[in-house]
């Protein structure tokens, strides 16, 4: 069982050293784990830090956006044999030893794919990203008709099968509410898990401010008509 752990970076150079640490020295029993870091055109060192940790390093030559670098990353997974293939985010904000729990329900063919909720475990999580994430999780009922805890998780697994009937299009954020309306479209059951979220001054520095989010929703209702 060969698992493939996607890691989408740009201009993470102060954080990605030690989110590969934490990956490289988890033990998942008989699951043979890769890393493929895609460095989205970052103009700091992030790509060479992560080949020095003996990783995969994919490179765009201009920044996609986090859709971009996903639909790369599991392409990238795909093509290299994955049987499984996990997203992870590359700000330290997750746990590696949630990767178990994420892949857990996959390697029991309890679902297709498994989200990892931050709200299922919201302990030390800011209140304004518990309002923002509801707000998302409403939206992305709405516009796609899937009700999920954390619609904007960066931990995701999926089954080979899954992630190849994953057609995505959204280049930026939107990407993350794009993939339950492939999850609807291609009828895959998904399960959430618990997971906890490492909340630094850094961490709570990424992700979407108000008019990014602003900008997210307006990019989802374009996406909610392609299908």
């Amino acid at each position: 069982m060969k698992l493939s752990i996607i890691i989408p970076a740009y201009n993470e150079s102060s954080s990605i050293a030690q989110v590969l640490r934490g990956l490289l020295t988890l033990d998942l029993a008989d699951v043979k784990k890769e890393i493929v870091v895609v460095d989205d055109g970052s103009n700091d060192p992030t790509a060479a830090i992560a080949r020095s940790k003996g990783v995969t390093v994919v490179t765009h030559l201009i920044n996609r956006g986090l859709g971009g670098a996903l639909g790369t990353g599991i392409e990238a997974a795909l093509r290299r044999g994955a049987d499984l293939i996990v997203t992870f985010d590359a700000d330290g904000q997750h746990a590696a030893e949630d990767i178990s729990k994420v892949i857990g329900p996959l390697l029991e063919e309890q679902a297709d794919v498994v989200i990892g909720s931050r709200m299922l475990n919201a302990a030390g999580m800011p209140w304004t990203r518990r309002v923002a994430n509801h707000l998302a999780n409403v939206i992305t009922r709405v516009l796609f008709g899937v009700w999920t805890t954390d619609s904007q998780s960066g931990l995701r697994a999926f089954s080979r099968s899954a992630a190849a009937q994953l057609r995505l299009t959204a280049n930026n954020y939107e990407v993350s509410s794009e993939i339950f309306r492939e999850i609807r479209h291609h009828s895959l059951k998904f399960v959430e898990v618990p997971i906890r979220s490492i909340y630094s001054e850094y961490s709570l520095s990424k992700g979407q401010g108000f008019l990014m989010g602003l900008k997210t929703f307006l990019r989802m209702l374009l996406h909610m008509t392609e299908r």
